[in-house]
């Protein structure tokens, strides 16, 4: 008798857990307004610590100038890669998604970060120079004028050509956040699913949603790797 009543308590518990679970979950999507997807959302992710560290290390060499992280991260700031994010709900908590990349963004961005990289090289060179007794002009614009006299082109355009690569290429950029796919809410976690030719799943990411916002917790699958803003949370916003 003691054990027939055990079981059937347990099985209460059971019951009311599943029934509070499927409670928690209509509440957070529908009630909350959270079940509908559909709209265009953008995640931003900050480059500006990567592209000031990368900047630093080929900076070092110019011998005898003292510079610090702190220093490069004066001209390093706000470089921010844009990531468009169209999904389409299609039914329930279903639909269809995709990633873009816009290249006129990407060369905006590696533009800004090129310009703040020239503007540190000329600040450094300046100093360097005036520590060799040289009395010409030393200013931002005086060693332009230098560069582009030595080099037959613009401080910017020699560090694009002969200096490090501040950012990823839009090509690793695209190969990892660019596509398209299927969506779903699974125990209210939404997944995101990556699809190749003949809809075949290469990677799969799966997202919180806190509000207007959708939160990166984790990524698996064939196409999936060690993201460059890995040690940065990848946010997308619900744009009005």
């Amino acid at each position: 008798m003691g054990r027939i009543i055990k079981n059937a308590v347990l099985t209460v518990i059971i019951l009311t857990l599943g029934i509070c679970t499927a409670l928690l979950v209509y509440l957070h999507f529908f009630v909350s307004g959270d079940s509908d997807f559909t709209g265009e959302w953008v995640a931003n992710p900050d480059v500006s610590q990567q592209a000031a560290v990368t900047a630093l290390d080929w900076l070092k060499d110019i011998e005898a100038v003292s510079v610090s992280l702190e220093d490069m991260e004066i001209y390093m700031q706000n470089l921010t890669i844009q990531i468009s994010l169209t999904m389409e709900q299609s039914g329930g908590l279903k639909g269809t998604f995709r990633c873009d990349i816009l290249p006129e963004d990407y060369d905006a961005l590696r533009q800004t970060a090129y310009e703040g990289f020239a503007a540190g090289f000329r600040e450094l060179l300046g100093e360097r120079l005036r520590m060799a007794g040289y009395t010409g002009d030393t200013s931002q614009e005086g060693v332009e004028a230098l560069v582009a006299e030595s080099f037959g082109m613009p401080t910017v355009s020699y560090l694009m050509s002969y200096g490090p690569a501040l950012i990823p290429s839009i090509e690793e950029l695209q190969a990892q956040y660019a596509g398209s796919g299927t969506y779903e809410v699974r125990e209210d976690i939404l997944v995101r699913q990556f699809e190749a030719g003949g809809a075949s799943v290469i990677k799969e990411e799966y997202y919180i949603r806190k509000g207007e916002s959708l939160i990166l917790l984790k990524e698996a699958g064939t196409g999936s790797y060690d993201s460059f803003f890995g040690q940065y949370p990848i946010v997308y916003t619900l744009k009005k």
